[in-house]
Protein backbone atom coordinates (compact mmCIF):
# COMPACT_ATOMS: atom_id res chain seq x y z
CA UNK A 1 0.00 0.00 0.00
CA UNK A 2 1.33 3.42 -0.94
CA UNK A 3 2.59 5.61 1.84
CA UNK A 4 2.03 8.87 -0.04
CA UNK A 5 0.66 11.54 2.31
CA UNK A 6 -2.89 12.72 1.97
CA UNK A 7 -3.76 16.36 1.68
CA UNK A 8 -4.24 18.19 4.97
CA UNK A 9 -7.41 17.28 6.84
CA UNK A 10 -8.24 18.97 10.11
CA UNK A 11 -10.23 16.18 11.71
CA UNK A 12 -13.27 17.54 13.55
CA UNK A 13 -15.33 14.67 15.04
CA UNK A 14 -18.33 16.88 15.86
CA UNK A 15 -18.50 18.30 12.35
CA UNK A 16 -18.05 14.80 10.90
CA UNK A 17 -20.85 13.53 13.18
CA UNK A 18 -23.34 16.05 11.78
CA UNK A 19 -22.34 15.79 8.13
CA UNK A 20 -22.12 11.99 8.30
CA UNK A 21 -25.70 11.74 9.52
CA UNK A 22 -26.94 13.84 6.61
CA UNK A 23 -24.88 11.85 4.13
CA UNK A 24 -26.28 8.60 5.46
CA UNK A 25 -29.85 9.73 4.85
CA UNK A 26 -28.90 10.58 1.25
CA UNK A 27 -27.40 7.09 0.94
CA UNK A 28 -30.51 5.23 2.09
CA UNK A 29 -33.00 7.24 0.07
CA UNK A 30 -31.06 6.60 -3.13
CA UNK A 31 -30.04 2.98 -2.59
CA UNK A 32 -32.62 1.04 -0.56
CA UNK A 33 -34.52 -0.66 -3.44
CA UNK A 34 -31.37 -2.41 -4.66
CA UNK A 35 -30.46 -3.29 -1.07
CA UNK A 36 -33.80 -5.09 -0.75
CA UNK A 37 -33.06 -7.09 -3.91
CA UNK A 38 -29.57 -7.92 -2.62
CA UNK A 39 -30.86 -9.31 0.69
CA UNK A 40 -33.56 -11.40 -1.02
CA UNK A 41 -31.05 -12.94 -3.41
CA UNK A 42 -28.63 -13.67 -0.57
CA UNK A 43 -31.19 -15.34 1.66
CA UNK A 44 -33.42 -17.25 -0.78
CA UNK A 45 -33.52 -20.99 -0.03
CA UNK A 46 -31.62 -23.45 -2.20
CA UNK A 47 -34.04 -24.98 -4.77
CA UNK A 48 -34.80 -28.68 -4.67
CA UNK A 49 -33.38 -30.84 -7.49
CA UNK A 50 -35.28 -30.13 -10.71
CA UNK A 51 -36.85 -26.93 -9.39
CA UNK A 52 -36.13 -23.37 -10.39
CA UNK A 53 -34.83 -20.90 -7.77
CA UNK A 54 -37.25 -18.29 -6.48
CA UNK A 55 -35.29 -15.61 -8.34
CA UNK A 56 -33.09 -16.20 -11.37
CA UNK A 57 -31.25 -12.91 -10.96
CA UNK A 58 -31.37 -9.24 -10.10
CA UNK A 59 -33.93 -8.13 -12.65
CA UNK A 60 -36.15 -11.18 -12.08
CA UNK A 61 -36.16 -10.40 -8.35
CA UNK A 62 -37.06 -6.77 -9.01
CA UNK A 63 -39.84 -7.72 -11.44
CA UNK A 64 -41.39 -10.30 -9.09
CA UNK A 65 -41.17 -7.94 -6.12
CA UNK A 66 -42.98 -5.17 -8.00
CA UNK A 67 -45.56 -7.60 -9.42
CA UNK A 68 -46.38 -9.19 -6.06
CA UNK A 69 -45.96 -6.23 -3.71
CA UNK A 70 -45.91 -3.12 -5.85
CA UNK A 71 -43.12 -0.57 -5.93
CA UNK A 72 -43.47 -0.15 -2.16
CA UNK A 73 -42.12 -3.69 -1.79
CA UNK A 74 -38.70 -2.43 -2.87
CA UNK A 75 -38.73 -0.06 0.09
CA UNK A 76 -39.74 -2.70 2.63
CA UNK A 77 -37.71 -2.45 5.80
CA UNK A 78 -36.50 1.08 5.00
CA UNK A 79 -37.77 2.48 8.31
CA UNK A 80 -35.05 0.66 10.24
CA UNK A 81 -32.06 1.92 8.23
CA UNK A 82 -33.60 5.36 7.72
CA UNK A 83 -34.19 5.70 11.46
CA UNK A 84 -30.81 4.29 12.34
CA UNK A 85 -28.80 5.57 9.41
CA UNK A 86 -28.28 9.09 10.72
CA UNK A 87 -26.62 7.89 13.96
CA UNK A 88 -24.86 5.03 12.11
CA UNK A 89 -23.22 7.28 9.55
CA UNK A 90 -22.76 10.00 12.14
CA UNK A 91 -20.82 7.59 14.37
CA UNK A 92 -18.98 6.17 11.38
CA UNK A 93 -17.70 9.51 10.12
CA UNK A 94 -17.10 10.83 13.63
CA UNK A 95 -15.09 7.67 14.33
CA UNK A 96 -13.14 8.23 11.14
CA UNK A 97 -12.38 11.83 12.13
CA UNK A 98 -11.41 10.70 15.64
CA UNK A 99 -9.23 7.94 14.20
CA UNK A 100 -7.41 10.51 12.11
CA UNK A 101 -7.10 12.97 14.99
CA UNK A 102 -5.44 10.52 17.39
CA UNK A 103 -2.83 9.66 14.75
CA UNK A 104 -1.91 13.25 14.01
CA UNK A 105 1.32 14.35 15.67
CA UNK A 106 0.34 18.01 15.31
CA UNK A 107 -2.60 20.18 14.30
CA UNK A 108 -1.49 20.31 10.66
CA UNK A 109 0.09 16.87 10.41
CA UNK A 110 -0.65 14.94 7.23
CA UNK A 111 -1.60 11.28 7.36
CA UNK A 112 -0.31 8.48 5.18
CA UNK A 113 -2.75 6.26 3.33
CA UNK A 114 -2.04 3.47 5.81
CA UNK A 115 -3.10 5.77 8.64
CA UNK A 116 -6.22 6.69 6.67
CA UNK A 117 -7.07 2.98 6.39
CA UNK A 118 -6.56 2.50 10.14
CA UNK A 119 -8.87 5.43 10.86
CA UNK A 120 -11.42 3.90 8.50
CA UNK A 121 -11.34 0.58 10.37
CA UNK A 122 -11.86 2.44 13.65
CA UNK A 123 -14.99 4.03 12.19
CA UNK A 124 -16.46 0.57 11.57
CA UNK A 125 -15.80 -0.40 15.19
CA UNK A 126 -17.70 2.63 16.49
CA UNK A 127 -20.74 2.33 14.23
CA UNK A 128 -21.35 -1.40 14.75
CA UNK A 129 -23.18 -0.75 18.03
CA UNK A 130 -26.06 0.66 15.95
CA UNK A 131 -25.42 -1.02 12.59
CA UNK A 132 -25.77 -4.61 13.83
CA UNK A 133 -29.29 -4.41 15.34
CA UNK A 134 -30.48 -2.07 12.58
CA UNK A 135 -29.44 -4.49 9.86
CA UNK A 136 -30.87 -7.47 11.74
CA UNK A 137 -34.28 -5.80 11.80
CA UNK A 138 -33.99 -4.61 8.18
CA UNK A 139 -33.05 -8.05 6.85
CA UNK A 140 -35.85 -9.80 8.74
CA UNK A 141 -38.45 -7.40 7.33
CA UNK A 142 -37.06 -7.68 3.79
CA UNK A 143 -36.98 -11.49 3.81
CA UNK A 144 -40.37 -11.82 5.50
CA UNK A 145 -42.06 -9.80 2.77
CA UNK A 146 -40.47 -11.92 0.06
CA UNK A 147 -41.46 -15.27 1.60
CA UNK A 148 -45.20 -14.61 1.57
CA UNK A 149 -47.56 -16.28 4.00
CA UNK A 150 -48.34 -14.97 7.46
CA UNK A 151 -46.18 -12.09 8.58
CA UNK A 152 -44.55 -12.44 11.95
CA UNK A 153 -43.28 -8.87 12.21
CA UNK A 154 -45.47 -5.79 11.72
CA UNK A 155 -42.74 -3.20 11.53
CA UNK A 156 -39.44 -2.00 12.91
CA UNK A 157 -40.47 -1.50 16.54
CA UNK A 158 -42.52 -4.70 16.63
CA UNK A 159 -39.53 -6.63 15.27
CA UNK A 160 -37.21 -5.18 17.91
CA UNK A 161 -39.66 -5.97 20.72
CA UNK A 162 -40.23 -9.54 19.54
CA UNK A 163 -36.51 -10.20 19.16
CA UNK A 164 -35.89 -8.93 22.68
CA UNK A 165 -38.68 -11.09 24.10
CA UNK A 166 -37.35 -14.16 22.29
CA UNK A 167 -33.70 -13.91 23.26
CA UNK A 168 -32.96 -10.68 25.03
CA UNK A 169 -30.31 -8.23 23.88
CA UNK A 170 -28.25 -11.06 22.36
CA UNK A 171 -31.04 -11.75 19.89
CA UNK A 172 -31.25 -8.09 18.92
CA UNK A 173 -27.48 -7.98 18.37
CA UNK A 174 -27.26 -11.32 16.57
CA UNK A 175 -24.71 -11.02 13.77
CA UNK A 176 -22.56 -8.36 15.44
CA UNK A 177 -19.34 -10.30 14.87
CA UNK A 178 -20.24 -10.78 11.21
CA UNK A 179 -20.93 -7.05 10.98
CA UNK A 180 -17.50 -6.29 12.40
CA UNK A 181 -15.96 -8.85 10.05
CA UNK A 182 -17.47 -6.85 7.19
CA UNK A 183 -17.00 -3.28 8.37
CA UNK A 184 -13.46 -3.26 9.78
CA UNK A 185 -11.72 -4.04 6.47
CA UNK A 186 -14.43 -2.63 4.20
CA UNK A 187 -14.48 0.77 5.93
CA UNK A 188 -10.70 0.93 5.66
CA UNK A 189 -10.89 0.63 1.88
CA UNK A 190 -13.99 2.85 1.75
CA UNK A 191 -12.26 5.89 3.18
CA UNK A 192 -8.92 5.05 1.57
CA UNK A 193 -10.47 5.01 -1.91
CA UNK A 194 -12.27 8.31 -1.33
CA UNK A 195 -9.23 10.15 0.00
CA UNK A 196 -6.91 8.75 -2.67
CA UNK A 197 -9.15 9.74 -5.59
CA UNK A 198 -9.77 13.20 -4.15
CA UNK A 199 -6.02 13.70 -3.72
CA UNK A 200 -5.35 12.67 -7.32
CA UNK A 201 -8.11 14.99 -8.54
CA UNK A 202 -6.50 17.88 -6.66
CA UNK A 203 -3.15 17.06 -8.22
CA UNK A 204 -4.72 17.19 -11.67
CA UNK A 205 -6.42 20.54 -11.10
CA UNK A 206 -3.67 22.07 -9.00
CA UNK A 207 -6.30 23.30 -6.55
CA UNK A 208 -7.11 22.32 -2.97
CA UNK A 209 -10.80 22.90 -3.62
CA UNK A 210 -12.99 19.79 -3.83
CA UNK A 211 -15.14 19.74 -6.96
CA UNK A 212 -18.62 18.27 -7.33
CA UNK A 213 -17.41 15.95 -10.10
CA UNK A 214 -14.52 14.55 -8.06
CA UNK A 215 -16.77 14.12 -5.01
CA UNK A 216 -19.37 12.15 -6.97
CA UNK A 217 -16.74 9.96 -8.63
CA UNK A 218 -14.68 9.42 -5.46
CA UNK A 219 -17.80 8.69 -3.41
CA UNK A 220 -19.12 6.19 -5.93
CA UNK A 221 -15.75 4.48 -6.23
CA UNK A 222 -15.50 4.31 -2.42
CA UNK A 223 -18.82 2.49 -2.34
CA UNK A 224 -17.63 -0.05 -4.89
CA UNK A 225 -14.38 -0.57 -2.94
CA UNK A 226 -16.38 -1.13 0.25
CA UNK A 227 -18.52 -3.88 -1.28
CA UNK A 228 -15.71 -5.61 -3.16
CA UNK A 229 -14.06 -6.14 0.22
CA UNK A 230 -17.14 -6.51 2.42
CA UNK A 231 -19.47 -8.59 0.23
CA UNK A 232 -18.49 -12.09 1.48
CA UNK A 233 -18.94 -11.12 5.14
CA UNK A 234 -22.23 -9.39 4.25
CA UNK A 235 -23.61 -12.60 2.75
CA UNK A 236 -22.70 -14.50 5.92
CA UNK A 237 -24.21 -11.74 8.06
CA UNK A 238 -27.51 -11.71 6.15
CA UNK A 239 -27.89 -15.48 6.42
CA UNK A 240 -27.05 -15.52 10.11
CA UNK A 241 -29.37 -12.62 10.99
CA UNK A 242 -32.39 -14.07 9.15
CA UNK A 243 -31.98 -17.72 10.22
CA UNK A 244 -34.20 -19.21 12.96
CA UNK A 245 -32.61 -19.50 16.39
CA UNK A 246 -30.32 -22.52 16.66
CA UNK A 247 -29.73 -22.91 12.91
CA UNK A 248 -26.09 -21.88 13.19
CA UNK A 249 -24.86 -22.82 16.69
CA UNK A 250 -21.33 -21.46 16.15
CA UNK A 251 -22.44 -18.24 14.51
CA UNK A 252 -20.66 -16.97 11.43
CA UNK A 253 -18.34 -20.00 11.36
CA UNK A 254 -21.31 -22.33 11.02
CA UNK A 255 -22.79 -20.15 8.28
CA UNK A 256 -19.52 -20.24 6.36
CA UNK A 257 -19.15 -24.03 6.58
CA UNK A 258 -22.77 -24.58 5.54
CA UNK A 259 -22.49 -22.15 2.64
CA UNK A 260 -19.28 -23.73 1.33
CA UNK A 261 -20.74 -27.22 1.61
CA UNK A 262 -24.03 -26.40 -0.10
CA UNK A 263 -23.29 -23.64 -2.58
CA UNK A 264 -19.53 -23.22 -2.92
CA UNK A 265 -17.32 -20.09 -2.85
CA UNK A 266 -19.28 -18.19 -5.50
CA UNK A 267 -22.19 -17.94 -3.06
CA UNK A 268 -20.11 -15.41 -1.08
CA UNK A 269 -20.83 -12.95 -3.87
CA UNK A 270 -24.51 -13.77 -4.32
CA UNK A 271 -26.39 -10.52 -4.79
CA UNK A 272 -23.29 -8.74 -6.11
CA UNK A 273 -25.10 -7.30 -9.16
CA UNK A 274 -27.73 -5.24 -7.29
CA UNK A 275 -25.25 -4.16 -4.64
CA UNK A 276 -22.76 -2.92 -7.24
CA UNK A 277 -25.55 -1.17 -9.15
CA UNK A 278 -26.49 0.47 -5.85
CA UNK A 279 -22.98 1.16 -4.55
CA UNK A 280 -21.94 3.92 -6.93
CA UNK A 281 -25.02 6.18 -6.92
CA UNK A 282 -25.84 5.64 -3.23
CA UNK A 283 -22.35 6.49 -2.01
CA UNK A 284 -21.91 9.28 -4.53
CA UNK A 285 -25.07 10.78 -3.02
CA UNK A 286 -23.72 10.12 0.47
CA UNK A 287 -20.43 11.95 -0.02
CA UNK A 288 -22.09 14.72 -1.99
CA UNK A 289 -24.44 15.23 0.95
CA UNK A 290 -21.51 15.15 3.38
CA UNK A 291 -19.50 17.75 1.49
CA UNK A 292 -22.63 19.88 1.19
CA UNK A 293 -23.19 19.61 4.94
CA UNK A 294 -19.52 20.43 5.57
CA UNK A 295 -19.83 23.60 3.51
CA UNK A 296 -22.99 24.56 5.39
CA UNK A 297 -21.25 23.92 8.72
CA UNK A 298 -18.27 26.07 7.73
CA UNK A 299 -20.55 28.86 6.53
CA UNK A 300 -22.54 28.87 9.78
CA UNK A 301 -19.37 28.67 11.88
CA UNK A 302 -17.95 31.68 10.02
CA UNK A 303 -21.01 33.73 10.97
CA UNK A 304 -20.83 32.87 14.66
Amino acid sequence: MSEAPTQERKANPFKAFLSGGFGGICNVLSGHPLDTIKVRLQTMPRPAPGQQPIYTGTFDCAAKTIKNEGVRGLYKGMTAPLTGVAPIFALCFAGYALGKRVQQTGENAKLTYTQIAIAGSFSGLMSTVITAPGERIKCLLQVQQASGGERKYKGMLDTAVQLYKEGGIRSVYKGSCATLLRDLPANAFYFLAYEYIQDKAKEQTGSEKISVTSTIFAGGAAGIAYWLVGMPADVLKSRLQTAPAGTYPKGVRSVFKDLMRRDGPLALYRGVTPIMLRAFPANAACFFGIELANDAYDAIAALL
